[in-house]
Parts: C-alpha cells; sequence; structure tokens
C-alpha cells in the first residue's frame, strides 16, 4: 500500500481566514481566561508585526494596537479535519482522520484513475489552495510514516520499504512525533535519531517508557496501525458566523460563495449530487430565515449551486440583521452527468438546458417556468395544459398533423388559397361545457407559399376560411 498525509499545520486559523471578509488583515485567535489571554495563532499579516503564538494579548496590543481577534474553537479543527476528509473520498475510498492535525489517504490504488503520483500531487494542492488550506503533502508506504515524513519536508515521497528504513533512522528524535517528556528523556539518554532508538534495547525501552513508545516506532517502520477509516455521512451541515451584522442581501454573496462551494466539495468526495437544501438567516432576538433552494435534478456544480442560491436569496426578504448563515442539505441523491455526444457542436458559449432552466426557476419564481403536455381534449385551443416541471414526456393523442404555431385566437384567412394540403378533419367537442366547437379543419398552401391550417364552420364547404395555424 501506499499513503499519502496532507499535514494541515495552521487548521485552525485557515477555518477563519477562508470565512473572514479581510484575511489579509492581521487576525489572531486568542484564548484564555479574561485576565490571562494568549494568542494560539496568528496569520501572515500579524506575524509581519511581530505577534506570535504564545504571546499574552497585552503584549500583542503593545506591538500592533488595531488586531483582529477571533475566539479558538477547538471542536473546529475536527470540524474541518471532517470536511477534508470527505473532499479527499473522492480521491480514495481509504481515508483516515487518526491523527488531529492530517488526513490521510491510500493512493496506490488511484494512481492508475488520477495519473502518475506528480500529477495526482498537483491535483491535491490545487484543490487545497482553491479551498483555502495550507499543507504540506508526504507519501510513504504506511500511513504513520507518511505522518511524520510531511511534518520533515514537504513534498517528501518515498515509496519503498528500504528508503523508508533509512529516511526514518536520520530523523531527529525531538522531531519524531514523540510527546515533549519522552522525547527530552530519549535525549539525556544520549539517543538522538531515530536509527539509535530502532537499535535500542525493546525490553528496556518498554520498562522506562511503557509500550506506547514501541507501538509509536513499530507503526512507523510497517506494522498495521488499527485505525477506523472515514466514512462520509449523509448530511451536510455547516455554519459561517459574521463577523458584523449584515442588512444587505449583497454583502451576504462572499459567505454564501464559500458555503456552496463547500457544499460542491462535499459532494464531488462523495460523488453525488444535491437536490435541495436550506440556507438559514440567523438573527439576533428574531427567528431564523428559511431560504429553500430546490432543483429539479440532482446538481454539484458549484458555480451554479451559488447561482441558484443566489437567485433565492435575493427574492427572500430579511426581516433583521443577519448574524450567521447556516447551509443544510439532507436531499443527497446520486449525481448523473448531463448527456453530451462525443463531437458535441454546439457553441462554446452555449448553456445546457438543464442549467438555463434551474437559473430561470431561481430567478423568476417556481410558477414562471412550467411545461406544456397533452390534455385528452380534441380541442386545439385546449389540446395542452400546463404541467409543472418536470413532467414524463407522453405524445399528444393520435390525430392528423398540428402546427408548430397556434395563434391565440382563431382569425379570418387574408391570403388566397392555393392548394389545399389535407383535409377536412371534423373536430366536434365541447358541448358538455359550453365550449362547443364544430369545425372543418384543412391543411393548405397559401398564395405567396406557407403551409397553414385552417378551418370553415362544419357542413359549409364554401364558406370563408379562418387561420388557427403556421406549420413551420
Amino acid at each position: 500500500m501506499l499513503w499519502a498525509c496532507v499535514l494541515l499545520p495552521q487548521l485552525a486559523l485557515d477555518g477563519v481566514l477562508r470565512r473572514h471578509p479581510s484575511p489579509e488583515r492581521p487576525l489572531a485567535l486568542v484564548t484564555g481566561p479574561a485576565q490571562r489571554r494568549t494568542l494560539v495563532a496568528v496569520n501572515a499579516a500579524a506575524a509581519r508585526f511581530g505577534l506570535h503564538r504564545g504571546q499574552a494579548l497585552a503584549a500583542a496590543h503593545a506591538l500592533l494596537a488595531d488586531f483582529t481577534t477571533v475566539e479558538y474553537d477547538a471542536d473546529e479543527i475536527a470540524r474541518w479535519r471532517d470536511f477534508l476528509a470527505a473532499w479527499a473520498y473522492r480521491y480514495s475510498s481509504q481515508v483516515a482522520t487518526c491523527f488531529e492535525d492530517a488526513i490521510v489517504l491510500e493512493i496506490e490504488a488511484s494512481l492508475g484513475l488520477f495519473g502518475p503520483w506528480p500529477h495526482f500531487e498537483r491535483q491535491l494542492r490545487e484543490d487545497l489552495r482553491e479551498l483555502g488550506f495550507t499543507h504540506r503533502i508526504a507519501v510513504a508506504p504506511n500511513a504513520r510514516a507518511a505522518w511524520l515524513l510531511a511534518g520533515m519536508q514537504d513534498g517528501l515521497a518515498i515509496v519503498q520499504v528500504a528508503p523508508l528504513a533509512n529516511a526514518l533512522a536520520r530523523i531527529p528524535v525531538a522531531r519524531a512525533r514523540l510527546d515533549d517528556k519522552t522525547a527530552h528523556a530519549l535525549h539525556a539518554m544520549g539517543l538522538r535519531r531515530l536509527g539509535q532508538l530502532f537499535a535500542a534495547p525493546r525490553d528496556s525501552l518498554a520498562k522506562r517508557f511503557g509500550p506506547g513508545l514501541l507501538e509509536h516506532i513499530d507503526r512507523l517502520r510497517g506494522t498495521p496501525d488499527p485505525f477506523a477509516l472515514y466514512q462520509p455521512p449523509d448530511r451536510f451541515d455547516l455554519r459561517i458566523e459574521l463577523a458584523f451584522d449584515v442588512e444587505s442581501s449583497q454583502a451576504l454573496l462572499f459567505p454564501l460563495r464559500r458555503l456552496t462551494g463547500d457544499l460542491a466539495a462535499y459532494l464531488a468526495g462523495r460523488d453525488g449530487g444535491v437536490q435541495r437544501f436550506v440556507l438559514r438567516l440567523e438573527h439576533e432576538g428574531h427567528a431564523d430565515t428559511e431560504v429553500v433552494v430546490g432543483m429539479l435534478a440532482a446538481e454539484r456544480n458549484p458555480a451554479l449551486l451559488f447561482e441558484l442560491a443566489k437567485g433565492r436569496l435575493e427574492q427572500a426578504g430579511i426581516p433583521a440583521p443577519v448574524r450567521g448563515m447556516r447551509l443544510v442539505a439532507e436531499e443527497l441523491p446520486p449525481f448523473v452527468p448531463a448527456w453530451r455526444e462525443l463531437f458535441d457542436d454546439r457553441p462554446a458559449q452555449a448553456m445546457p438546458w438543464t442549467t438555463l432552466r434551474e437559473r430561470l426557476r431561481a430567478r423568476l419564481g417556481d410558477e414562471a417556468v412550467y411545461a406544456l403536455e397533452p390534455a385528452e381534449d380534441h380541442r386545439p385551443e385546449r389540446g395542452f395544459r400546463r404541467a409543472s416541471l418536470p413532467v414524463v414526456a407522453r405524445s399528444p393523442p393520435g390525430t392528423s398533423p398540428r402546427p408548430t404555431w397556434l395563434l391565440p385566437r382563431p382569425i379570418p384567412l387574408r391570403d388566397r388559397v392555393q392548394h389545399v394540403l389535407a383535409g377536412p378533419e371534423r373536430v366536434e367537442s365541447g358541448w358538455w361545457d359550453g365550449g362547443d366547437v364544430r369545425r372543418d379543419y384543412y391543411v393548405i398552401e397559401t398564395g405567396s407559399g406557407q403551409r397553414a391550417w385552417v378551418f370553415r364552420a362544419a357542413g359549409e364547404a364554401g364558406g370563408p376560411f379562418m387561420l388557427h395555424g403556421w406549420f413551420a
């Protein structure tokens, strides 16, 4: 097997920055009691002013008076790690979140699908940059070794067991993913590198440090690691807390784009689509506003999901300032890509009908876009009726040809009749509902060469023609 580790060195900070409207401004995560607030993580802009992890908040304000502080939430790390595991599931069916600051995925079975490792690695990095997560990637024959190597050097790939053993032997014990107490004790004993630790008497190490140390070094060298594999949930639920109250739907577009983009990444990971999701706008002192986004078929394109959600959001009234946004999707059917010809001759800018349909429904409302289906009525003006989308296509009742353009109401034919091509066809119906018609229909060619659909009153062979439609 071959495992890739995606190390996430600042996962909590990235989770905040990717949702913040001004990530380029100085920002720090803080924690601790009110009297002893300390910095947990800082972004690059804050670091340039001398702010750093572990610094007291008061000392940080002495260096930089104006910077954004966000409360550190340890639970966010697990949520973002699970989100990235769902993303990685599109590339491998074996994904694990067994390490607090990383995800690992088995890639040997995926190389045949996604190409050799350099190409596969570029794809992973492009996705992670687009999602907004700082990362380091390494590859090794086992997951724990890949996790260790990712902390040593970004981009390192060791695919054979023998070279891995040599690389592990040179790693300093201080960077071998041991707890600080164990690492200091080993250093005091003169064991400075993992190679020395591998050669040390196992019984003595077990008596001094317990079985945990031996388990760690054995799993680095290939002993099976009994971790559970990740399984993507059947429900997507993501919330963004806004930095300030928002009263305009336009100001909500930035977090909305991030939410729909994350939903699309999650759907791609589970190879599914979404047919309905709900946006919940959170207010203070007011019930949440729910904006329902429904589609007639499963979709997962991030641009389309954003466009549809934007259209629904613009139609919704916002009764109070918005404090947070939450996207919940529970209807996640399988995704079936649109059918395309192998040699598609559509113009480059042409839009598929399904995409256009959903955008129209989002902009104009569900009732504004509908279909026509045949009705059980021989009167032409009542031969079709409005139907909600989607509809099951079926043919109209068996009759003679009907025109593609039916006039709203018949008008006298003003052109002369050159040829009668078909007819008469008697239509006699509607006596039961007050819409009685008795007509003889003909297909004719006019003097100007057009094909028209005309009728006379039933039985009047020499009466005037009334024009009811045109054939294409």
